[in-house]
């Protein structure tokens, strides 16, 4: 199976509000809140993974000094473990890295143990635990990651 990955259009975000209820239906973002990062450009990039055309993933990264933050990513069940998220979250690397990040943290579902597992492959560890931090009770991992420096910079 082969996908694309591409930046998220304005078109693009009532899909992707359409996936977000889909995969994160007690924690599901407001579909202002889609529309309200798309129209932040300076400190946020969302991409979209598509396979035939059709999206099965997005994700997005805010960058404010030099931290970063992965905001969400998501994949949808059927197309998990064929490489998506691993190929998003390192194009958010990528991003992080070009605007200047040092560090990038994210949260993790503390039920949530193939995501874990993708982040400490690239490095994050678990610095807190945000007890009770999604709205159905479930803790949430604060990860980190200390970027090194992009290719070509020192």
């Amino acid at each position: 199976m082969s996908f694309t990955l591409r930046g998220l259009a304005f078109e693009d975000i009532e899909t992707i509000g359409r996936l977000e209820n889909e995969l994160f239906p007690t924690d599901a973002w407001p579909l202002e809140m889609f529309y309200t990062e798309f129209f932040q450009p300076d400190t946020r990039r969302y991409i979209v993974a598509e396979v035939d055309g059709a999206a099965v993933g997005y994700a997005g990264v805010m960058v404010i000094d030099t931290t970063a933050d992965i905001q969400t990513i998501g994949v949808l069940p059927r197309f998990e473990g064929q490489g998506i998220g691993r190929a998003m979250l390192t194009e958010l690397l990528d991003e992080a890295r070009r605007r200047g990040a040092e560090t990038v943290i994210l949260e993790v579902r503390a039920d949530n143990p193939r995501a874990q597992q993708l982040y400490a492959r690239f490095g994050f560890e678990q610095i807190h635990t945000r007890r009770k931090y999604y709205r159905d009770g479930v803790d949430a991992w604060v990860m980190r990651l200390v970027l090194a420096p992009a290719e070509g910079t020192a």
